[in-house]
Parts: structure tokens; sequence; C-alpha cells
């Protein structure tokens, strides 16, 4: 009998590793196994399904093994954020298990393999004899950071794309460069005959030629006043090119995202695509703007001296080029490392601004409950995160560097042995030697500092690998290829057999529904019955999985999305403001509105009154996310903004849910202007509020139950029936309660009065 882990090879999911363990016959493997997180009162809990070639185990508090027989099946399903597995037999049900969706891949493939199983036991193969299932690709439950290869330094050769339209100044920069390196290798040059013709020859008593000198300081002092400048001609040029370069690539990076779809969004952090935009284009502009022009420098500056190093003396070049193979090979061995751990640092500090992130925008949630040193621990637990990666890196360069420099030396020290035999042999002479040590120094400070420039080189490498994932990604709202003009829209929905899927979970399914132009139409529904999912397709913030949506007569995946979406208004139930004026804000969805446009909107909204009594009216500053106003002041202003764009469809998601009874009142007048002659769909959590609705629909787990208008569907005493009175009796029980405080506070301060009274004698 064998052992079997819980991790069950690679099978298993991350999660798997419960520390369960299960006898395993002799030769017998584990296909898949699964952690089932929740138990029968879909509370958590540590159990596991594992599937042999032979049999389905479930390990809990009482294990169950479930031989594998013809006719033996399991079923999958998915509900508000639970997964269900269902095994079957001819019989009936003989089990079921509940988990979280992140257990979801896994559970697919232990149908999907239990299934291949008894298929293969039914065509008459045993057990033993059957293949292992291969794995299909892209079932595999993997860490996709771990495994994810490190980022490449050919990644920053994409960055082609953004320098082409400065090719010609970067063309007049190599240029520049160029001819800065070949006025900085005159000098040395210079030194030969200043050796060899005047210095040495004066010592064995001939006179000092004034004009050869003078000809030759003027050489040293031009080539080095040419040199200067050319320098800076180049460096300014590049550095203008390079800040161009890394604005466009933040300017495309940011347009591209403003394009991608909601489900994009959903699975990142702020803070970590706020790095991404700011400190990582600002790394590769810098790395653009100087190091690469560095690394340029210095790789024309070796040839030119390894060419004229060959010209002098083959022999003692050669010499001179003996730590470059021990170097190149100390690149190779750390180039990885390096590039790897600066991908990591970049998401470490990706942490450190998500924190940040949260914590300000939510400061009034922070200081509400106390918890400012709950976030402060957060942020210096990420930044201690942060210096940890760091110093892993830094122990790597810390001893790459010094080394570079060492072998530099040592081989500079070889150079001057081998010239000094060479001048001893009368081979060569002081001059040249000297020439020599100036050009070899040269060459060597070059050569360090290419050896520095790979830290800064995989620094952008990493970087630009982050800023392409962005660029790389498609959107999941494509744009149609030949698009459908949509210039005066009627309004009419039609929702054709429309399914949809968030990931692994099922939301939306078979729904049919028409809404006809200027018709208002009311979703109720538990939460998470897809109401707000039903909206969000209808938005296009995603596309749906089945079916289609229709509207005019055209799918609307045929429309332009910005052109479509002009002609929504949207209301949410959180209303979100920008930092800017009232008027700013208003104006949001049409920036050319003229003032006169701006306030007839919101006399429409009835927030004209309180706007006026704002310190500067329409130009009174909103702080960010609307603060500094009341949630019934920004909603108006939420509903201002959509009746000034004139929407044919409008969308009011909760609007005013989360406002107390008498601000209900003024938005709902203002609701009352919006609908007037537009298609609307309204998702309220007072039903009341929906009783001018032409429609009700209901919908209960992605599908609709009931169509009709409110006293219809009361009639039919069904599941609009249901939540009606279920609401109806919380309302009374509330008013209970409330009565029922009152009276008691009333009772209490009477005896209090009372008590007060026998004691003073007061009558």
């Amino acid at each position: 009998m064998g052992n079997l882990l819980s991790a069950a090879g690679s099978s298993a999911s991350p999660g798997a590793q419960t520390g369960l363990h299960l006898q395993m016959a002799t030769g017998e493997n584990v296909l898949v196994a699964v952690l089932v997180d929740l138990d029968n009162q879909l509370r958590f809990a540590s159990q596991q399904l594992v599937l042999t070639p032979s049999r389905l185990v479930f390990r809990g508090a009482v294990e169950q093994v479930w031989p594998l027989v013809p006719g033996l099946a399991i079923r999958s399903f998915d509900h508000a954020g639970v997964g269900s597995l269902e095994l079957h037999d001819a019989r009936g049900r003989l089990a079921v298990w509940r988990f979280t969706l992140d257990q979801q891949p896994q559970a697919l493939k232990l149908a999907r393999l239990l299934e291949q199983q008894v298929a293969r036991l039914a065509g008459g193969q045993s057990a033993a004899s059957l293949p292992e299932p291969a794995v299909d690709e892209g079932q595999e439950d993997i860490d996709t950071e771990a495994t994810e290869p490190p980022p490449s330094t050919w990644v920053l050769l994409r960055l082609w794309r953004f320098a082409r339209p400065y090719k010609k100044e970067l063309g007049a920069g190599l240029a520049l460069t160029l001819a800065s390196t070949a006025a900085s290798m005159v000098p040395p040059y210079l030194t030969i005959p200043l050796m060899d013709d005047v210095l040495i020859p004066y010592q064995n008593g001939q006179a000092i030629s004034a004009s050869l000198v003078g000809w030759l300081l003027g050489g040293l002092l031009a080539s080095s006043v040419a040199a200067w400048a050319l320098g800076w001609a180049k460096t300014w040029l590049l550095a203008v090119v390079s800040e161009r370069i890394g604005a466009d690539l933040r300017t495309a990076t940011f347009d591209h995202l403003l394009g991608l779809s909601l489900d994009y969004f959903g699975g990142k952090r702020t803070g970590d695509l706020m790095s991404r935009i700011g400190s990582e284009t600002d790394r590769i502009c810098v790395f653009l703007s100087l190091h690469a022009l560095d690394f340029a420098t210095d790789v024309l500056m070796i040839l030119m001296t390894a060419a004229i190093l060959f010209s002098i003396n083959p022999w003692l070049a050669l010499v001179t080029l003996l730590p470059l193979p021990f170097i190149a090979w100390m690149i190779h061995l750390v180039r990885d490392r390096l590039r790897t751990g600066f991908e990591k640092v970049d998401r470490v500090w990706g942490e450190v601004t998500n924190v940040l992130a949260d914590t300000i925008p939510g400061i009034r949630v922070v200081k509400a409950f106390a918890q400012e040193r709950r976030e402060a621990q957060r942020f210096r637990e990420a930044n201690e995160h942060n210096l940890a990666v760091n110093d892993r890196i830094n122990k790597v360069w810390s001893l790459f560097s010094p080394t570079v420099t060492l072998l530099t030396e040592i081989g500079l020290l070889v150079v001057w042995a081998f010239g000094i035999w060479l001048v001893s042999r009368n081979q060569i002479t002081v001059g040249v030697l000297t020439a020599f040590i100036a050009y070899i120094g040269r060459f060597y400070t070059r050569l360090d500092a290419m050896s520095r420039i790979v830290s800064v080189t995989q620094k952008a490498a990493a970087g630009a690998k982050r800023i392409f994932d962005i660029l790389d990604h498609v959107s999941d709202v494509p744009e149609p290829a030949q698009p459908v003009a949509i210039d005066a829209p009627q309004g009419r929905i039609e929702m054709r057999n429309i399914g949809f899927r968030y990931g692994n979970r099922s939301v939306i399914r078979g729904l049919d529904l028409e809404i006809r132009p200027g018709e208002m139409i009311g979703l109720v529904g538990h939460s998470g019955s897809g109401k707000s999912t039903l909206v969000n397709l209808i938005c296009r913030f995603y596309d749906v999985t089945d079916g289609a949506i229709v509207v005019d007569g055209s799918d609307i995946r045929r429309f332009r999305v910005a052109d479509y979406r002009r002609h929504i208004g949207l209301v949410l139930q959180e209303p979100f403001l920008f930092f800017g004026t009232i008027a700013e804000n208003i104006a949001y969805g049409k920036p050319d509105a003229t003032r006169e446009e701006i306030i007839a909107a919101a006399r429409a909204a009835h927030a004209h009154e309180f706007i006026l009594r704002l310190p500067h009216g329409y130009d009174s500053l909103v702080g960010e996310r609307g603060q500094g106003l009341s949630g019934g002041e920004r909603q108006r202003i939420s509903i201002a903004r959509a009746l000034l764009i004139d929407p044919r469809i409008l969308i009011l998601d909760e609007a005013t849910s989360s406002v107390d009874t008498e601000t209900e009142k003024e938005i709902q007048k203002a609701l009352d202007n919006l609908v007037q002659g537009r298609t609307t769909i309204a998702i309220a959590h007072r039903l009341s509020t929906l009783r001018r609705a032409d429609r009700l629909v209901v919908m209960d787990r992605g599908e609709v139950v009931e169509v009709g208008p409110h006293d219809e569907l009361m009639a039919k005493q069904g599941a609009y029936w249901r939540l009606y009175e279920a609401q109806a009796r919380q309302v009374d029980t509330d008013e209970e309660d409330s009565t029922s405080q009152t009276s008691g506070t009333v009772a209490i301060a009477t005896s209090q009065a009372v008590h007060t009274a026998h004691r003073t004698g007061t009558p």
C-alpha cells in the first residue's frame, strides 16, 4: 500500500494541500484532487475529493468511496459564488459537495476525467490497463506568477514603435555620438609624439620644438573642446527625444487602458496600474535619455579603442582583452537573476502603492473605525517586503560590480607587466606604452560602465514588460470591423436568448426580453439574481457570451462603443464626481455645453437651488469623489449630468436606495423629469418606487420569471407578490420597532421626571 499526499502531484490545486492522506493500492495514481472547502451548511471546511483510475474518494469527517462503474456521473453547477458537484448513478443522486469558485477549474477537470474513465470502463478496458488521461491545455492549475518566464531584454526593442516618429532626431543623435566619441579618442593618440618626439628627446639633450609642442597642445585642446560640444549636443537632443518617447508611451498606455472592458479592471489593483503608467514609464524614459546613450557611447568607445590598440600593437591589444571573457560570463550569470528580481521589485512596489490607493480615498472609513494603526501596519509590512526584495537584489549586484572592477584592475596590471617587457626588448617605445595605458584606462572604464548598465537595463526591461502587458491586452468588448451608424435611436431593446458568465460562474441564462421605445421597465429580484449584470450588458460594459442584445434592429456589437454609449444615460447608486467645479461635473458627458444648458439640466434635476447656496455657485469646487456634498446632492448632480446629454436610453441603478425619505422625494421629482420620453430601465431596492413602471421584470438566478404591470403581478401572487409582501412585512416590523423604541423612550423620560419631582417636592 502506498500513501497519497493531498497535493496529488501537479494535478492537485494549490489549495488542496490540506494534509489529508489516502492509502493507495500499488500502482494506483491520482488523476485529480479537489479541495471541498465548504460543508453542507456553507461553512468553511477542509475536505477533499480525489479521483483515481478505479475509484472516487471523499475525505472529510467520514471517508466515502465509490468504485468507477458504468452509469456513474458528476454534474457541476454554480450560483452566487458557490459551486456544487453532484454525484449520480442510474438510481439517483448519491452525494453533493459545495466549494468556493476558486476550486471550480479543478472541479470541472474532475468531472471531465471521471466521464472519460467511466467511458473507458464501459468500453471493456480494465482500470489497470487504462492509460492516464492527458491533461487538456490550459486546464492545469499552475501558479502563473511562479512559472511565468522572466522578462527578456529584447522587450526593449519593442519601444522602437514609439521611437519611429523621431528617427531623424535619433539618427542625428547617433551621428553626434559617433563624432563626440571619435573626438575623445584623439588626446591619447597625441601623447605618442608628445612623449617620443618631445619629452624623451629632451631628456637625451635635444632642444624642444616650440612649434611642434604648440601644434600638439593645440590638437589636445581642440579635440577636448570638440568632444565637449558634440557631447552636449547629443545629450540634449537625445534627452528631448527620450522625454517625448516616454510621454507618447504614457499616453498610448492610458488610451489603451481606457479602451479595455470592466472585466480587466476587476482583476487589477488601482495602485498597480498607477505604478505601471507612472513609475515604469519614468524608468524607461531615464533609461532612454541617459543609460541607453551611455551604452551606445561605451560600445563605440570600446570598438574604436580596440581598433586603435590593434593598429598600434596587436600582441599588447590581445593582452588588454583578456578580462573580457570573464566579465561576459559574469554578466550572463547575473542577468537573469537581476531581470527576475527587478520584475519582482516592480510587483512589490505595486503592493505599496495599492495600500496608498486603498487608504487615501477611504480615509473617512479608516478614521471612522479608528483603523489608523492597522493601515499603518499594512503599509509598514508592504514597505518591509519591498525592502527585503531590494536587499536580495542588492546582494547579487554588490558582489557583481566590485568583481568586474577587480578584473579590470588585474587586466591593467597584466598590460603594465607585458608592456614593460616589450619596452625592455625595444619592441615598443615609452610613448606607445603611455598611449596604450591611456587608452586602456578609457577601455576598462567603459567596460566597467557597460557591466554596471546591466542593472539599469534589466530594470527597464522589467518595466517595459509590465507596460506591454497592458498594451498587449485585447479588450473583451472589441470595436466592430464595419460599424453601423447610430444617429437617432428610437430606444427599442431586444434581448434574444442571452447568456453571460463571470469566469466559471453562470450569471444570465437564456434570457429573452423586449423593451418598447419610451417604455419604463423595473428590474426586481433578490440580490445576485442578475439585475445589475443585465444592465451592464445593455451598456455593453461586457459582451454577452450567448445570444444577442439588439437595439433598433441592430446587434449592439455592430455599433462603435463610444457612439452607442453616447445615447445612454447612467445614474448609479453611488454617484461618482470628479475633482473640479460643479459645472464641470454636470458637463462631463458634454464638455462643450453652454452655461445656460448646464443650468437648465440642474433645474430639471432639482439641483439649481442648493448649487446657488454654495459659496461660488456653479464654480464651486467639488472635492475628490464629491467630498463636501451630501449623498442627495451628489445624486442630483449625477441626474443633471445624465439629463444634459439627452440620452435615448436611461439606466437607473438603485438611484434612491442610499438616501433618506425626504431626499428620495426630491430625487424622485428629478427622475420624473429625466425619464419622460426615454426608454428607461430602473433597478430599485424599494419596490414601491417602481409602481410607475410600465412593466416589472422579475429575475431569479439569471432568468426572467415574471413580466407585467404591478397590479397584474400582485394579482398572480407569484414571485413578485412574495417579494412585495416580504418587503411590506419588513417595513411594518421596522415601524413597530421604531414605535416601541419611541414609547420606551417616553416611558423612561416620564419615569425620570416623576422620580425627580418626588425627590424635589415639585408637583
